[in-house]
């Protein structure tokens, strides 16, 4: 998992390689089972409105399938300008 702005400074560190349980088949249900581990996951995903996902490189919802992907990011909403 790769982690960006302040999802990254919530949880210090940027990237981590993750098991992901067998009961967790969607982005958010991986998501929500962290948040359930641990405090500095509660702090970082207490808000899943707030988070975006990309699933090996492709941005995807909450409700993507997992299924063989090897690579998930979170990072907050990004605007440019």
């Amino acid at each position: 998992m790769i982690y960006f702005a302040w999802v990254k400074e919530r949880l210090g560190r940027d990237e981590e390689t993750v098991i992901c349980p067998q009961n967790a088949k969607t982005v958010g249900q991986l998501v929500e089972h962290l948040r359930d581990s641990d405090a500095s996951y509660q702090a970082a995903f207490c808000d899943m409105n707030k988070l975006r996902f990309a699933l090996d490189h492709d941005f995807v919802g909450p409700d993507k399938l997992l299924a063989g992907a090897r690579e998930l990011a979170i990072f907050p909403p990004v605007t440019g300008g």
